[in-house]
């Protein structure tokens, strides 16, 4: 299933994606898919629903993130080998975790905020995990069963906030719309391989990142097992988990986002985003 949310910021809808491209209702189903929505049960009795039966939802509504009231927007940095070099940071044995706000997530084709102050704001394209099951020190074996679906994040950065800033990653990677997800929330069910997706992003038209999940350092099962060794994962929780090379911060010399610059970014079979920089 591909599960979305439609509606005014704060005021969003359930609402799934049928195999022909139409948005439909489902908020005669569900209150919202947030928390336990999230569960297999709940997804199944979804799944089970003939698409045909729901509403259609006619025009063009804005799409939100397909995660309501996120409890955690969880980070792994450093997950793929060459963004690591590009970086001059070295591989990390084992996942390098930071946390967003929760409050940064927006929807896939929102605008996002240059924030006052800020001089390098930056691009990553990343596979989203969202958490469907209650996960606390789950085996890598067992992992998946935990995961409820995946979905498409631009875990945008303000670097300056991040690396020269005294403290922790966090105050560059949270600021209102610095986390783009969706356009869907795509089942496991849907995704043979999570860990053979292409994924790319441009930046004003121009191909910045190219890369495939296939190279990530740590992959879904030991993503999902590591943090749930060290923190309760709950139904809703959205973890990110890493960028190819390409950001601003890598070439040569540095660019980074400026009032009016166009991101544009995809998975394969999770959608497409595309954001517009404005100022805070």
């Amino acid at each position: 299933m591909k599960l979305v949310r439609y509606g005014a910021v704060g005021q969003e809808k359930p609402g799934l994606i049928d195999k022909s491209g139409q948005l439909r209702d489902l908020s005669a189903q569900v209150a919202d898919l947030a928390g336990d929505a999230f569960a297999p049960a709940s997804l199944a009795k979804l799944a089970a629903i003939d698409p045909a039966s729901l509403p259609e939802v006619s025009g063009h509504p804005r799409i939100g993130s397909p995660v309501g009231g996120a409890p955690k927007f969880i980070a792994i940095g450093l997950n793929y080998a060459d963004h690591a070099a590009e970086a001059n940071m070295p591989i990390p044995a084992e996942p390098i975790v930071f946390m967003k706000a929760s409050s940064s997530l927006c929807g896939p084709n929102d605008n996002v905020e240059k924030p006052r102050g800020s001089t390098k704001l930056d691009w990553e394209v990343e596979l989203a995990i969202v958490i469907g099951t209650r996960a606390k020190y789950v085996s890598e074996a067992d992992a998946l069963n935990y995961v409820a679906g995946y979905a498409v994040c631009n875990d945008v950065s303000e670097r300056a906030f991040q690396l020269e800033r005294l403290g922790q990653w966090t105050k560059g990677k949270s600021h209102d719309t610095f986390g783009p997800l969706g356009p869907w929330l795509v089942t496991k069910d849907d995704i043979a391989d999570v860990h053979g997706l292409g994924m790319w992003l441009d930046v004003n038209g121009k191909r910045c990142q190219t890369g495939s999940t296939a190279t990530m350092i740590f992959n879904v099962p030991k993503i999902v097992s590591y943090l749930s060794e060290v923190m309760t994962l709950l139904p809703g929780d959205v973890i990110t988990t890493g960028t190819p090379p390409g950001v601003g911060m890598g070439m040569k010399p540095p660019q980074f986002l400026n009032v009016g610059d166009v991101v544009t970014l995809g998975i394969d079979g999770l959608g497409e985003q595309k954001q517009t920089i404005v100022a805070a």
